[in-house]
């Protein structure tokens, strides 16, 4: 008894810190560049949901990377990156991707696989593709969500069947009739087994030795007490659940799955770190309530693409659709989340303007409304506005919050007061080291 009392102790000794950082509005708000300033203090940073659908740009002394499935935190020298259980992983793009990065002369040593991790095949994205044509709701066409779908039907294989590919053979075989059966439903051609297993093969070969047991890699470094960060990708209102279903991505990027995929207790997460923009953006279909692309105040915000972080997708290039600060989205995401801390990025692309719209509250059929509306009622809603003054002064060198103009001090108060949660972190800049704290 006096054993187990004290490897109790030990472990109540521990300072470890598990911190989980997630998107606060509708993706794209700059997390990428937050956990690259983050990695330094972490042991390990895992990416815990999504596929490469989307991007996270990082931008630092290597290089400007657009990352959809390694984490950011892999510039960290000191510490190991995981692509986790909850991910959704294209090998082919996986390879090209560590091929850019050591390209650059960064190491990919460091990175681990999770052996629950789902595999995105060939058919996923061409089925994604097909599906979309037959009338869908904006997606990448990157197979992400049928991958999803297939998991949910246990059709899936996981990068744990590339150390068995006999295995994996046996699996194939059986899968294929329901694959190839719905590509014939959508006038699609059906897949060989051969070409698959090629892949398979060749796959195994590229990535056997990163593929790791989760739950047990995991727990070495919680019972170490060491410092792991969990990176989301997109945002909380494009939750399957919480967001703005049917627009929305096909896993769920809230604080709390970090725990559901990483097979730990909920309870052992210290910190939940909310990103958001100083401003709105969206890409795809789904109501908007504060876009205003007529606005020329909007297009100042936007840039024209020459720099790497105008509003323009890190995944698809596309133009991103862009409006006022939503503080109903951030109050709502805040519910479900209870961020700690907020990281408030990109201030500096609104040094220019002379004046700043938020909304404060939505109206729907012409009454103010104290909860968050459903997607169909959102498309509905017209926002209601508060003017605040602009500050009209480069904010990019600056490195503490209490040394920002006045006016954009009070913008980042008037955000505090209505959405219950501090502010830590202020974006002023495209670097890492752009970043205003504390």
């Amino acid at each position: 008894m006096k054993i187990i009392w004290r490897c109790f102790s030990l472990r109540k000794d521990l300072k470890m810190a598990i911190t989980v950082l997630v998107g606060a509005q509708w993706g794209d708000e700059g997390k990428g560049k937050i956990i690259d300033y983050l990695a330094d203090k972490q042991d390990l940073i895992v990416r815990f949901q999504g596929g490469d659908n989307a991007g996270h740009t990082v931008i630092n002394d290597a290089g400007v990377f657009k990352l959809h499935l390694i984490p950011s935190g892999i510039f960290n020298k000191n510490g190991e990156s995981l692509i986790g259980t909850g991910t959704v992983v294209n090998p082919d793009v996986l390879a090209e991707e560590m091929a850019q990065i050591e390209a650059a002369g960064v190491t990919t040593d460091n990175l681990r696989i999770s052996g629950k991790a789902h595999i995105l095949m060939p058919y996923h994205q061409k089925l994604d593709e097909l599906m979309e044509a037959k009338g869908g709701i904006g997606t990448t066409k990157r197979g992400i969500g049928v991958c999803y779908a297939y998991k949910m039907l246990r059709k899936n294989l996981r990068m744990e069947d590339l150390l068995d590919l006999s295995r994996a053979h046996e699996k194939l075989t059986v899968y294929l009739d329901v694959v190839n059966n719905m590509l014939a439903a959508y006038g699609g051609e059906a897949v060989a087994l051969a070409e698959l297993d090629e892949k398979l093969g060749s796959w195994a070969d590229r990535f056997a030795d990163r593929i790791v047991d989760p739950i047990s890699y995991l727990h070495r470094y919680i019972d170490a007490g060491k410092n792991i960060l969990f990176e989301g990708q997109l945002a909380a209102m494009k939750d399957i659940d919480q967001g703005i279903y049917p627009y929305v991505t096909s896993s769920c990027p809230s604080a709390a799955y970090a725990a559901v995929t990483g097979g730990f207790p909920a309870k052992k997460i210290d910190k939940v770190i909310g990103v958001a923009k100083a401003f709105s953006s969206a890409v795809g279909a789904g109501p908007f309530p504060t876009e205003d692309a007529d606005d020329p105040q909007i297009a100042i915000i936007r840039g024209d693409g020459s720099k790497a972080d105008d509003e323009f997708g890190a995944r698809t290039g596309r133009s991103r659709r862009l409006g006022w600060l939503d503080l109903p989205v951030l109050r709502y995401t805040t519910m479900i989340n209870g961020f700690d801390e907020v990281a408030l990025c990109k201030i500096d692309k609104l040094d220019d303007l002379d004046s700043i719209k938020v909304c404060t509250g939505y109206q729907l059929d012409g009454r103010k409304i104290d909860h968050f509306p459903n997607t169909d009622e959102l498309e509905r809603v017209e926002p209601i506005y508060e003017t605040l003054p602009g500050w009209r002064t480069p904010t990019t060198g600056i490195r503490k919050i209490a040394d920002l103009p006045e006016n954009a001090r009070n913008y980042i108060r008037f955000i505090e007061e209505r959405i219950g949660a501090p502010i830590h972190y202020v974006g002023v800049g495209a670097d890492r080291e752009a970043l205003a704290t504390r």
